[in-house]
């Protein structure tokens, strides 16, 4: 069963869906590379990936979560540059490839540019955003946000997001140091649960009510 698709319509998705080549990749594999040529998108299928962006002096930042129902891959084919960031697996992950030529063609041939480029557009406003509002707020808060911003939507209240103190504190500017001490606070609270390189959110409400309040772990 084909996933609901996230930025586009079911038509454009169904329709790229049906040209790809189906894929498989392991957790931890690099579906595509900071630098490389835009050769061809992903459509993510099932599992979740993590885009990560390196900055010119080594640091890392990770820019976003993606889960089922995304496109990837598509700013680079569009805009004609090389890939923009990298896009690692987190869990085991099926896919659909399909080449830059044929993707530009079947955008042609159903008029779905214009769709697929408000997309991109809304996404890099949504980056920007998220950059200028972690910039301007105290730690506590800034994990808390940053927690509902990469957790990939399920069903019920409990959120894998699937990530460690090492790479919440890359998406926030954060030292490893400072988000382990907002994540004891979270956990006290009854509001997560850490394992190694895993964080899951065990009460969305209360997190949400903790972003809305503006106080982070109070």
């Amino acid at each position: 069963m084909s996933p609901e698709p996230a930025g586009v319509s079911a038509r454009t998705w169904e329709l790229l869906v049906a040209e790809g080549t189906p894929r498989r990749c392991r957790a931890g594999e690099v579906l595509l590379r900071q630098g490389d040529p835009a050769s061809h998108v992903l459509l993510l299928m099932s599992g979740r990936v993590k885009a990560l962006l390196t900055l010119p002096d080594g640091e890392v930042l990770l820019l976003a979560v993606r889960g089922p129902g995304e496109l990837l891959g598509e700013v680079g084919v569009l805009g004609g540059d090389g890939r923009s960031a990298t896009v690692v697996a987190i869990d085991p992950c099926a896919v659909r490839s399909l080449s830059a030529d044929r993707f530009r063609a079947l955008l042609r041939e159903s008029g779905a540019e214009e769709e697929l480029l408000r997309r991109a557009m809304r996404r890099l406003r949504e980056g920007e955003e998220w950059r200028a509002e972690t910039a301007a707020l105290p730690a506590g808060p800034r994990v808390v946000r940053a927690l509902l911003r990469l957790a990939v939507p399920s069903e019920g209240d409990m959120v894998d997001v699937g990530l460690g103190q090492t790479q919440i504190g890359q998406a926030v500017g954060l030292s490893r140091g400072v988000v382990a001490g907002e994540l004891a606070r979270l956990r006290a609270l009854g509001v997560v649960t850490t394992q190694r390189g895993r964080t899951v959110i065990t009460d969305l409400p209360r997190l949400r009510a903790l972003a809305a309040s503006g106080r982070g772990s109070v």
